[in-house]
């Protein structure tokens, strides 16, 4: 876990008002690293903790201040020469320059720092952190796409740290490489549409054996655009779909039915189907890791009544079926249930149910309660579970494993559940879904 530097030279304002050197502390939970000038806390883009640097302010507020690095006067013994050469242009990675085993270290600190603070609870153990490939690892990305004719024409890629502006990308390291090679074709493509300047974005996924490309498009598409992007399917195996306004208008490109999208949980015997649209956890390594562990931390057995919120695709529904009496799963999009229910026909399991509901509405008022159950798992969005799991009968389940991507909710919900509920916050980890960003992803266990 990263550490102050109290032996190094104090904060300092140097004679020019706007430059300061300071030694960073720790990592904030954006990536930034964290000091404190004449007492008050500065947020140092690309500085790393144990380092001394350089800086220029960039904003000063009431509270906080915000600065560029300029110069690392002592560096941090974990900082590495970043692989990418987009790296710290692109906003799509902001820790490159952090050895992968101090990023999964700084996150841990994250995390235990976030439940102490906001929750008021600590873990009885730590798990032991979920790791996985730190390159070519993301399924799935949401590209952007403006025509510039000052920077040559078409650009795609992520939009850039803290700018609303595209970072022309040819190449991306955290891109699944069936994915990062379409980006230099897809530059060409765009740009010889009739109308560039109205495709804004590409959602890009790739399954097991299937690749897929949404295309937002704001205007009509002429014929010649669609043989183009029929040619651009051909040419690099990929199935085209087409978005002329929001998600429900998705259709393929092509009149025949496009290949099926699918990811295996080999270790469960299961494979899901999704849409090209349909949220994916990204990491394929570290999300099987992750449902092992969630199976493992729940416990299903024979006899076991377990409900899932937030249930998805039916990513932890189905695993946790092999071995549970039964499961009821709730999820509020109506096209995920539909997917899960043909996940579960399509692995023969019989013993689980799926409803959808609004998670976020009052019990009474959305129409759905939370049924009896022996346990509970639920993995919702970075906005947590509060108003669900204040909705747990009297006699709430013994045993509650909740998958996070927000250790600020995760924290809020665990300090109900411990403090109102009765609870005990019985282990806790990270999962390293995105290698190399500021995102932590986290697992926790309750018990009564």
């Amino acid at each position: 876990m990263a550490e102050s530097m109290l032996s190094s030279p104090a904060a300092r304002s140097t004679p020019r008002t706007d430059e300061a050197t300071a030694c960073i502390e720790s990592l904030s939970h954006e990536g930034a690293g964290v000091a404190h000038i004449d007492g008050k806390a500065t947020f140092i883009d690309g500085a790393l903790p144990r380092e001394h640097v350089r800086l220029r302010y960039r904003k000063r507020r009431a509270r906080y201040d915000t600065a560029t690095l300029l110069e690392v006067l002592e560096p941090s013994p974990d900082r590495v020469a970043p692989p990418c050469r987009y790296f710290g242009v692109c906003g799509g990675c902001t820790l490159q320059h952090l050895a992968a085993p101090a990023q999964l270290a700084a996150k841990q600190q994250i995390l235990a720092e976030t439940l102490t603070h906001v929750g008021r609870v600590q873990p009885e153990r730590w798990l032991p952190a979920i790791a996985g490939p730190d390159q070519g690892y993301r399924r799935r990305a949401r590209l952007g796409a403006r025509l510039v004719p000052k920077k040559g024409g078409v650009l795609v890629g992520f939009r850039e740290r803290r700018r609303s502006y595209i970072t022309s990308l040819h190449e991306c390291l955290t891109l699944d490489p069936r994915l990062s090679a379409l980006l230099a074709p897809l530059h060409a493509l765009i740009g010889g549409l009739s109308r560039p300047d109205r495709l804004p974005q590409v959602e890009v996924s790739a399954g097991d054996a299937a690749l897929a490309a949404v295309f937002r498009h704001l205007e009509p598409l002429t014929a010649a655009d669609r043989e183009r992007l029929g040619a651009f399917a051909a040419a690099h195996a990929v199935a085209v779909y087409l978005q002329p306004r929001g998600p429900d208008s998705i259709e393929p490109l092509a009149p025949l039915p496009p290949p099926e999208l699918t990811y295996a949980l080999p270790a469960f015997g299961v494979t899901l189907a999704f849409a090209p649209s349909d949220f994916i956890q990204v990491n394929a390594a570290v999300n099987r890791a992750l449902v092992a562990r969630a199976v493992e931390l729940l416990e299903p057995g024979p006899n076991d009544r377990i409900v899932e919120l937030f249930c998805g695709l039916g990513n932890f529904t189905l695993p946790i079926a092999r071995g549970a009496g039964s499961v009821v799963a709730f999820e509020g999009d109506a096209g995920l249930v539909e997917r899960a229910r043909a996940n579960a026909q399509r692995n023969r399991l019989d013993n689980v149910q799926f409803h959808v509901a609004d998670l976020y509405a009052v019990p009474a008022a959305g129409g759905w309660a939370v049924p009896p159950c022996d346990k509970l798992l639920l993995d919702p969005p970075r906005g947590g579970a509060m108003e669900a799991l204040k909705a747990l009968p009297a006699e709430a389940p013994g045993r509650i494993v909740y998958v996070s991507c927000n250790p600020a909710t995760l924290a809020r919900d665990a300090e109900y559940l411990v403090h109102a509920r009765g609870y005990r916050l019985a282990a806790a980890g990270v999962a390293d879904m995105f290698p190399h960003t500021n995102h932590v992803e986290s697992i926790a266990l309750f018990l009564r």
